[in-house]
Formats: structure tokens, C-alpha cells, sequence
């Protein structure tokens, strides 16, 4: 573990979030394993890193609890919409982070709002599953790493016609298919431990 790693580990328990490491995405899978071992209903965020470190996978093949994953209700909105606020009641909400600075802090930029509220409050645990590469010295670097990588990266994956779609960067821009929405940082946490982070020591995910 280097030095950028523990740094930020120890103030994310300074900010009350649980650290843990994992040397790689199998081991990342059998902390999720652990901490979700005696909970029924599970839910998550729509995450690349979650389906690059095998944890999707494992959660849709694990019958001991009841996993809600949003991309089964397809083009559905209304079904999409349905699972999305079953967040608030689950067990457990599992996602990634657009970035994690080294002082403790998780920075996200969301479209849809619902995978950051359900971080601030509803699910009693919530997991987030950070690859060393969103790993940033501080705010004002995870705002560019949201406007320079994960956005631009995230609205060509979700095929939105917006102006960093083909340019790369953020335009700030009002476009109807725009996914920056609502911006939120998650600092010191009111509940101790609540927010379980695990970074793996891997590049995973925007």
C-alpha cells in the first residue's frame, strides 16, 4: 500500500467512512461478501466498476439475497424508476465514486440524483467500490476529474448527445441530455461507519 493510499484510508476514518484495501477485484468481492452477509435486500447504482471487479456478477448470482438491479427493468422507466426508490428501504446500497479525494472526501456529479441521495440517507449500509485511479489530492482536482474523464466518458457509454460527448471535456452545458445534475460531497458522516469505502488497487470504472 502506498502512501496516497493510506493517507486517504485515514481520512476517510477520520471523516467517520470505514476504509478498507483490496490488493485486487477478487478480494474487493469477498469484503462485499462479508459486509452484505446477513442482509436481504440489496440494491445499487449504475456503476462500470461494479461490472469490471465482478461484484454485479456476484450480487445477480447470489440467491441468499434479494438483489434489485435496475438494468432489469430495461426501457421501462417507470419499472427503472420503481427500483430505484426500493434504494431507500434496502439493506445495503453498493456504488462508486466519481472521485475520492485524499482528505476523506467522496465527490460525485449525478444525472438521475438517486445514487447520491441514497449515499446521503435511506439504506442502512452503504458500499462504495473505489479503483486507485479516482484517487485525487483534493476537490477542486475531483471536479476535474468529473469534467475532463468520468462525464465525458460516462455520456458516451449512455450515447447522450451532449458537447463533451465529442469534445472530451465539459461544456457546461444545458443540453437536454445532460447527466450533471446535482453535485455532491460527502464529508465527515453523522453515523460512524455507515459509509463502507473499499479501494482496490486496480483501475476500474470513469
Amino acid at each position: 500500500m502506498d502512501e496516497k493510499i493510506k493517507r486517504t484510508m485515514d481520512a476517510l476514518a477520520e471523516n467517520r467512512m470505514k476504509p478498507y484495501f483490496a490488493e485486487n477485484s477478487a478480494k474487493a468481492c469477498e469484503i462485499v461478501r462479508e459486509l452484505i452477509a446477513d442482509d436481504k435486500l440489496i440494491t445499487s447504482g449504475g456503476s462500470v466498476t461494479l461490472t469490471e471487479c465482478g461484484v454485479a456478477d456476484m450480487l445477480k448470482n447470489d440467491f441468499s439475497c434479494v438483489y434489485l438491479d435496475r438494468s432489469a427493468g430495461g426501457d421501462d422507466r417507470s419499472a427503472v424508476e420503481e427500483i430505484m426508490r426500493k434504494a431507500f428501504v434496502s439493506d445495503t446500497f453498493i456504488a462508486s465514486t466519481n472521485a475520492l479525494t485524499e482528505n476523506g472526501e467522496l465527490y460525485n456529479v449525478d444525472g438521475n440524483g438517486n445514487r447520491v441521495s441514497a449515499m446521503i440517507f435511506g439504506p442502512k449500509q452503504v458500499i462504495i467500490i473505489a479503483g486507485v485511479n479516482k484517487i485525487v489530492k483534493d476537490l477542486d482536482e475531483a471536479r476535474v476529474r468529473v469534467e475532463c474523464t468520468a462525464a465525458p466518458k460516462n455520456t458516451v457509454r449512455l450515447e447522450r448527445n451532449t458537447p463533451c460527448a465529442k469534445t472530451g471535456k465539459c461544456g457546461h452545458c444545458h443540453s437536454d441530455d445532460r447527466i450533471c445534475c446535482s453535485y455532491v460531497t460527502l464529508a465527515q458522516q453523522r453515523t460512524p461507519d455507515r459509509i463502507k469505502v473499499i479501494i482496490v488497487n486496480e483501475n476500474l470504472g470513469y
